[in-house]
This record gives structure tokens, C-alpha cells and sequence, in this order.
């Protein structure tokens, strides 16, 4: 083997190398099992190494809040897995729950107490038939010796520790349980998702957990040639999928997307169970903004990364916030892109048809809005749509009070999806309006989605006015992010009083440091809140842990040169007909055209 491996290797050969190495590491997790269940079968119940560490236990689990969604689960591709993790696909999951621990014997010995194994209703036929049959009392390992119950472990034969996982169980007694507890069994796409984003403890590291997934190919899976072939896709069938790993499972060797599988009825194996459940109508449905809110609160601080939307930075005191952002010495777009707006509007007003309607998509103040509007005074209708009620509410306000013949529709939503504009605008020419460099708010991907949508929604003939801020020098560019005023860090910290009033949070907001970056190679400036301690926090029903340093991405804001904005507007199906770049610090204004 050492002169094999010596050599050059194919891409084949290192192929099978790993995939039998991965097989002896199934065999070691198995001799494991094997061992325990043979001294298991001594009436002197010996212990195969009393020194091995008991399975930690703690507190009990609370169910986390999944938003669910188009996913993707299986492998990558990108290292040594199983023929049955692939291929990789896409799957739609309605919102679901999952406990973030595993079911303790604590709770097992409720379901027993509570006559668990002998209520037909809780179980599933063929489970009630195997369960009558084998005479199921108990998991498999556990033995009553006249005063209480003890478990047989490699460590020997020990009480019951009610707070630690309980283990040795058949799919239909995980089933049979979950039902008890008004739960059930999460698919293995549920699993997989859950487990990716971090949202799960006591992965892989105490019991492999039944999943209500049938051990099945993925769509599009082909067995390989020969022996290789048949190593997975022969055996589905009949079986159920297990996920995780166990205290067995030799280090390493277990990933997200590993598929173990074993018949329903099985239990010698290291099992365990974790439980799910539906969302149950008008659980998280406050109203529809706070549901949506709630929703992405608890996907963004579930994930590795931390990261929310900058769209929630816009409630009434965050609108606020931001207008006093935009007067500061440091923060150079608003000012430099006033002047510029200014300079050039008769020669935007120029290309603007009579009776014209003008939609402007994160208003906000609308500040920037009067420009045009004293440019161009053909423009006999605004329809402003913005996220924040409030700031919509002053703004139509003001401008009603400046240009009474206007007729101003305010539109309360995410400018970033289609919204439906007033029927009664039909056939009248539509403009655009998206300023203060918004844009750069966006990935690339939601940039070029939200383009689309907007010349869907203003259809042919229609054009778009731009605003987008110029790559420059870091030290100008950080601070405009980080002023001397703290006015910025305020502006973040906003998001955690947000969500402290209306998700019931209890962030304490001087445990979070302001923080801005610059990101050469994705030319964006990123704002972060980082937490200054270790810390455990609770919003919309869930607590989420912070390492000390640990970082809440809240927002990017990229930055943009002539060229590249030409592409993105090209894919997104729009011609850049006019550019005007101010002089330094740089801001640029574009004048989009719907592609013919």
C-alpha cells in the first residue's frame, strides 16, 4: 500500500483508496456496537472501558423556528463522499420547528410513565405488531432491577442520568414517541438544512437521529459499476434514514449530507431521536410585516454566519437616524449626489415624457425627489414605496404641502419585490427613480433580480434614474461608515432596539461594538456588529449564542465603477443610455433604458 500510495495516483484509484478507508471507519463504529451488545448479553454486564466519557447532558431542547424555502441538500462535490449524498438538488420545505438537542431519558421515561409502549393509538401498525411481538418495554440497553432503571453502556452497567440523550431505539418506538409529544420525526431535507445553518446541537457527536425519510435515491442518482455500485444502492430499500453521527463514529468521518440507514425495526444501533413539527397556524403570525420579520430575525442569527437584511434598519427611529447620517461632514454620497442631481436634472428632466409618473423605490425622505420634481414639472403623479410607514407618512405630507397639484400614491412594502401599481396609472409614461446608491445594498444576484423587476413593473418605453456610489479611496470610504459623531453606530445598534420592542429581545446594546470594513475584492463597504463577550440572547421565541467577537453581518454597501455598472445593467435587461460622475469623492448617476 505504501508503494502504491507512493507513486502518482489516479483519480479513480484515490477514489476507491478513500472509499475504503471511509469503510473501515463504518467498520471501527460498528465493532463498537457489536462489542457493546455482546457484553450486554453477560449476566455480569462487564464494561468494556469504564474510563470513556459519559454522554453530556444539560439543558433540555427548545424547538427552533426554520423558515424553510427553496434548499439545496446533498454534496457538493468538492471532497470524498458517498455515491448516495448525491447529486446535489433542490427541494421546497414549508416553515417547520426543530428541537435544537436531542430527546433526554428524562422525557423517554415520561412516555413510559404515561403508558407509552402500550397505546396502540400513538403507534404505527407495523410498529404496534414488532413492538407486541419483541415485547417492547424499554430502549433496547435498559434493564429495571426492582427500584429503577439501568442502561448498559461500554462503560458498564450504570443508572439511568435522566438529562442525557436517550439512545437504543427503533424507528417505530422515535415515531411512537414523537407522537406522544404532539411532535414528529423531521425529514432528512429538514435535518440537512437545520444542521447546515448551525442552528443544531448534539449533532454528530452522541446518537445518529431517525429522520421520517425513507432510505431512497436522490433524483438523478446512478449506482456506479460493479462492487462500487451496489455498496449504497442496493439496500435502498426497506430502511429508514438516520442523520448525525454518534459517540461511536470514528472523528471525522460524518458531514451534513451523510445518509446512514438502518430497517425501522432495528435497535442495537446508537439512535437516538429529534424532534419536529408543523408551524401551527397563528404560532409566529403577529401580522404579516412582523411574521416576515420574525422569520428572518431567526434565519439570520441562526446561521454560521450571523447576517440580517439592511432593510430592517428602516423603522421610524432608523429613518430618522439615517436623515441625520445624510447631513453628516463624513458621509460624502448624499451631499455629493445632491450637487450632482442638481447640476444635470434639466438635462434629465429633458428626456422626461409629459403627464409622466414617477416611482421612486426606497423613497424614504424623498428629499432627493424635490430636485426633479422643480426640474420637471410634467411629472403630474409620485408613487413613492418604501418599507417604513412613517417615513412615507412625512414624506407625502411635505410633499403634498410643496406641490398640491401632485398626486402622491404612497406604497407601504419591500421595494425589492414586485409591487402592483395603481390600476388608474395605466398607459401613462413611467420613470424610475432609485437614488442614494441603494443599489449597492444588494448582492450582485439581488441587484440584477431587483433591475428586473423593476422594468417589469414599469414595462416597456419606461427608464430608470440611478444613483450609485464610485469606487474610491478606503480611508474616505470608511468613513463615511464610521463618523466621529457615532451617529452610524447608533443607526446599527437600531436594529437590536428594533428587534428588542417587537420581537420581545432582550439584546443588552452596549454589549455590541459598531464595526466597518472595507472589502477589496468584492469593492464593498461591510457594517458589522460585533458582540463583546460571550452571551446568549433571545428574540421572536428563540435564544441564539455570541462568542466573544462574533459578528452580526448587517449590511453591504458596494461600490461601483462606470464599466461595472454597464454590465449589471445589461444583464438585467436595461441599456445605459447617459452617465454623470461627479468629481471627487465620486458619485455617479445613470440613466437606465429598457432594452429593446
Amino acid at each position: 500500500m505504501e508503494l502504491l500510495l507512493g507513486g502518482e495516483v489516479s483519480p479513480e484509484s484515490e477514489g476507491l483508496v478513500r472509499l475504503g478507508i471511509a469503510h473501515e471507519e463504518q467498520h471501527q463504529e460498528l465493532i463498537l456496537m457489536d462489542v457493546l451488545h455482546l457484553l450486554a448479553q453477560s449476566p455480569l454486564k462487564p464494561g468494556y472501558d469504564g474510563t470513556l466519557c459519559a454522554d453530556i447532558g444539560g439543558k433540555s431542547g427548545h424547538f427552533r423556528l426554520r423558515p424553510g424555502g427553496l434548499v439545496e441538500i446533498g454534496h457538493r462535490g468538492d471532497h470524498f463522499a458517498f455515491d448516495n449524498e448525491g447529486p446535489r438538488h433542490r427541494i421546497w420545505l414549508q416553515p417547520f420547528e426543530i428541537s435544537d438537542r436531542l430527546v433526554t431519558n428524562g422525557e423517554w421515561l415520561a412516555f413510559m410513565a404515561d403508558d407509552g409502549y402500550n397505546r396502540p393509538d400513538l403507534w404505527l401498525s407495523d410498529g404496534w405488531a414488532q413492538a407486541q411481538s419483541q415485547a417492547w418495554n424499554a430502549p433496547f440497553y435498559w434493564q429495571h432491577d426492582g427500584s429503577a432503571w439501568q442502561e448498559m453502556s461500554l462503560r458498564g452497567f450504570n443508572p439511568i442520568v435522566a438529562d442525557s440523550p436517550v439512545t437504543h431505539i427503533s424507528f417505530y418506538e422515535a415515531d411512537a414517541y414523537a407522537r406522544w409529544a404532539s411532535a414528529r420525526l423531521p425529514t432528512e431535507a429538514e435535518w440537512e438544512a437545520a444542521a447546515s445553518d448551525g442552528a443544531l446541537d448534539q449533532v454528530a457527536d452522541v446518537a445518529w437521529q431517525w429522520t421520517n425519510s425513507a432510505y431512497l435515491p436522490y433524483p438523478g442518482f446512478s449506482p456506479g459499476a460493479g462492487a462500487v455500485g451496489e455498496y449504497n444502492g442496493k439496500f435502498m430499500s426497506g430502511q429508514m434514514v438516520l442523520r448525525g453521527g454518534s459517540s461511536f463514529t470514528p472523528p471525522g468521518h460524518t458531514r451534513s449530507t451523510y445518509r446512514n440507514f438502518f430497517k425501522p425495526e432495528q435497535r442495537w444501533m446508537r439512535s437516538g431521536i429529534r424532534l419536529a413539527r408543523d408551524i401551527a397556524p397563528g404560532r409566529y403570525e403577529v401580522d404579516g410585516s412582523d411574521s416576515a420579520f420574525a422569520a428572518d430575525v431567526v434565519k439570520g442569527l441562526s446561521a454560521r454566519q450571523k447576517t440580517m437584511s439592511p432593510k430592517y434598519f428602516y423603522d421610524g427611529a432608523g429613518s430618522v437616524l439615517f436623515e441625520e447620517i445624510c447631513r453628516l461632514d463624513e458621509y460624502y454620497p448624499t451631499r455629493t449626489e445632491t450637487d450632482l442631481l442638481t447640476k444635470i436634472a434639466r438635462d434629465l428632466a429633458a428626456d422626461i415624457p409629459d403627464d409622466a409618473v414617477l416611482v421612486e423605490f426606497g423613497s424614504g425622505a424623498s428629499e432627493k425627489t424635490r430636485t426633479l420634481l422643480e426640474a420637471a414639472p410634467q411629472i403630474t403623479a409620485y408613487v413613492p414605496i418604501d418599507i417604513s410607514e412613517d417615513a412615507l407618512r412625512n414624506a407625502t405630507l411635505r410633499l403634498k404641502a410643496g406641490y398640491p397639484k401632485l398626486s402622491v400614491t404612497p406604497i407601504v412594502g419591500d421595494f425589492t419585490t414586485e409591487v402592483d401599481l395603481p390600476t388608474a396609472l395605466n398607459g401613462r409614461p413611467l420613470v424610475g427613480f432609485f437614488p442614494g446608491s441603494t443599489i449597492g445594498n444588494l448582492t450582485h444576484a439581488e441587484a440584477i433580480a431587483f433591475l428586473r423587476t423593476v422594468r417589469r413593473m414599469l414595462a416597456a418605453g419606461a427608464q430608470l434614474i440611478l444613483g450609485a456610489d464610485i469606487v474610491k479611496d478606503e480611508a474616505t470610504l470608511i468613513a463615511a461608515y464610521d463618523d466621529g459623531a457615532g451617529v452610524t453606530a447608533r443607526f446599527n445598534k437600531n436594529l437590536l432596539v428594533r428587534i428588542n420592542r417587537e420581537l420581545s429581545g432582550n439584546f443588552d446594546i452596549d454589549a455590541f461594538d459598531h464595526l466597518a470594513v472595507w472589502n477589496r475584492e468584492h469593492e464593498r463597504v461591510e457594517m458589522h456588529l460585533v458582540s463583546r463577550t460571550d452571551q446568549i440572547v433571545t428574540a421572536a421565541g428563540h435564544a441564539f449564542s455570541f462568542k466573544a467577537g462574533e459578528r452580526l453581518h448587517t449590511e453591504n454597501s458596494h461600490k461601483f465603477t462606470p464599466s461595472s455598472l454597464r454590465r449589471l445593467a445589461e444583464a438585467s435587461g436595461w441599456v445605459l443610455e447617459n452617465q454623470w460622475i461627479s468629481p471627487k469623492p465620486e458619485f455617479g448617476i445613470f440613466k437606465l433604458v429598457v432594452a429593446p
